[in-house]
């Protein structure tokens, strides 16, 4: 199974992906405002060398606590490719209580489709929505 996964805390952002039982990651720090480059990403763990994203069966992505505005970047991006190769896409869960990286979101993934008997229905792209557990204090507009 080829998984491919992506993590961010907002200052750091890490990409891995597992062909069969391989894993290679990237990991790069970076102000917490600057936009990423998925391509540079990518590129870096092999993407047109050692696999194309047509050849991805899972993709996935942890629903950092750390910042929501990564997270959100993140799932944007996946849902997209997800739903343009057909492929499902999982939330791992990561409540900060231990340091997630890529790699660590590649296993989970792995296990939790798994678990759930490799059900595509329960993975639907369109559904991977990252969610934010605090109460925010952000201004609503027209309140």
């Amino acid at each position: 199974m080829n998984i491919l996964a992506f993590q961010s805390s907002g200052d750091q952002t890490s990409v891995s992906i597992m062909l069969d039982d391989e894993i290679n990651s990237f990991n790069y720090k970076h102000n917490r405002k600057d936009r990423p480059n998925w391509n540079m990403f990518l590129e870096n763990i092999g993407l047109n060398n050692a696999f194309a994203l047509e050849d991805v069966d899972l993709f996935a992505f942890s629903n950092c606590q750390n910042s929501y505005t990564a997270t959100r970047s993140i799932a944007s991006y996946l849902k997209g490719v997800a739903v343009a190769c057909k492929k499902p896409l999982i939330v791992i869960e990561d409540d900060n209580s231990v340091f997630l990286k890529s790699s660590d979101i590649v296993k989970l993934a792995k296990d939790k489709f798994d678990k759930n008997d490799q059900d595509l229905a329960k993975f639907d792209p369109n559904f991977a929505n990252p969610i934010y557990k605090t109460d925010t204090t952000y201004k609503k507009i027209n309140e």
